[in-house]
C-alpha cells in the first residue's frame, strides 16, 4: 500500500469510528519517520472557536519535534455518502509551509481521486517570496 492510500484509510477509519452515522471530517499525516497521526476538528458550541481537522495532529507533529511529510483529510455529509477529499484551507496551507514546500497534500478534484500535490503547487505566489525565500 502507498503512503497516501494509507493516510486515506487512516482518515476514514477515524472518520467512520468518530462519526458513524452523521456527517464529519478527519485527517491523517505522515511524519519524516513515518508515524502516522490523525486527528479530528473539536466539536465548538461557538463556530468562531473551531479549528480545522488537520490542526490536532499538525500541533502533535511540532510536539514530537517531527517533520510533516504528507497530509490526506476526507469528510462526508451521512453515513451512506461518498467519502469527499479536502484540499487544506488556506490557514492550513501556511501551517504545513513550516515543513516547506515539499509537503504533499490531497487536493480535492472533480473525479473524487486521491491526488497528492507538493504545497507549492497549491501557493505558487507565497508571501514568503518577499523576503527571497523559495517555497
Amino acid at each position: 500500500m502507498n503512503i497516501a492510500d494509507e493516510l486515506f484509510n487512516a482518515a476514514s477509519s477515524l472518520l467512520k469510528a468518530r462519526f458513524p452515522k452523521g456527517p464529519g471530517g478527519a485527517a491523517a499525516l505522515r511524519t519524516e519517520s513515518g508515524k502516522i497521526l490523525t486527528s479530528i476538528a473539536p466539536a465548538t458550541k461557538n463556530d468562531a472557536l473551531a479549528l480545522c481537522m488537520e490542526v490536532g495532529a499538525i500541533l502533535q507533529a511540532h510536539k514530537l519535534g517531527e517533520a510533516i511529510t504528507h497530509m490526506v483529510a476526507v469528510c462526508r455529509e451521512n453515513k451512506s455518502s461518498e467519502l469527499l477529499i479536502l484540499s487544506p484551507c488556506g490557514i492550513c496551507q501556511e501551517r504545513l509551509v513550516h515543513w516547506g514546500g515539499d509537503v504533499l497534500v490531497a487536493i480535492t478534484n472533480p473525479e473524487h481521486k486521491l491526488i497528492l500535490k507538493p504545497i507549492r503547487e497549491l501557493q505558487p505566489y507565497h508571501w514568503s517570496a518577499v523576503n527571497g525565500e523559495e517555497l
